[in-house]
């Protein structure tokens, strides 16, 4: 398998979506659409180390409870379930990202960051976003004031049996990596480190 050519098809601000030609393993040439972040998808420039954004899982120490979000996604016309989350800025660590993002989203305070993983890839037949998954303690009291216009959230604190009424209703959207997550919080309690 080799990467061969790659056309940008869109001009957009926040993610562009190009035409990535490769060779096959029989030496077939073909095509796959991309969708990036990115100037260049990374499976042309092979900057794969940083990773485009964070997730944080954050256990609110105080409550020891985990730290949810219940947030409006236009791409599936209602509300998901998921964790705090969100871009990092250039120059910004992923630390940095992290307890902005969590300010932002939750109100909360960032105080212990237990927990790092490498760049984490969501859907990688459809594009090279990575996340890093962040563990981490926060306290404080949930608030949404900070939350920009675009963003409509509501901050939950769970315990496991608030996380056993999520997966068990059949109607509930809920991002993957949560539904796993607060599989493992059912099961194994607050101890949620990497």
């Amino acid at each position: 398998m080799k990467i061969t050519d790659c056309k940008k098809l869109t001009d957009a601000r926040w993610i562009n979506l190009f035409d990535v030609s490769y060779t096959d393993k029989t030496g077939r040439e073909r095509n796959w659409q991309v969708v990036s972040r990115n100037r260049r998808p990374k499976c042309v420039s092979g900057k794969f180390d940083v990773p485009d954004a964070v997730l944080m899982i954050p256990l609110h120490t105080t409550e020891q409870k985990l730290v949810v979000l219940r947030e409006y996604r236009v791409s599936l016309a209602g509300f998901q379930y998921e964790f705090p989350a969100g871009l990092i800025d250039k120059g910004e660590t992923i630390q940095e990202a992290s307890q902005r993002e969590l300010m932002e989203e939750t109100g909360l305070t960032l105080k212990r960051i237990t927990g790092i993983s490498p760049p984490l890839y969501n859907t990688a037949g459809l594009t090279d976003e990575s996340v890093a998954i962040v563990h981490c303690e926060c306290d404080g009291v949930p608030s949404t004031d900070e939350n920009q216009g675009t963003e409509t959230i509501e901050v939950y604190l769970l315990s496991p049996a608030d996380a056993s009424r999520i997966i068990a209703d059949a109607n509930a959207m809920c991002d993957v990596k949560l539904w796993m997550a607060l599989n493992h919080f059912i099961g194994q309690g607050v101890d949620m480190s990497l």
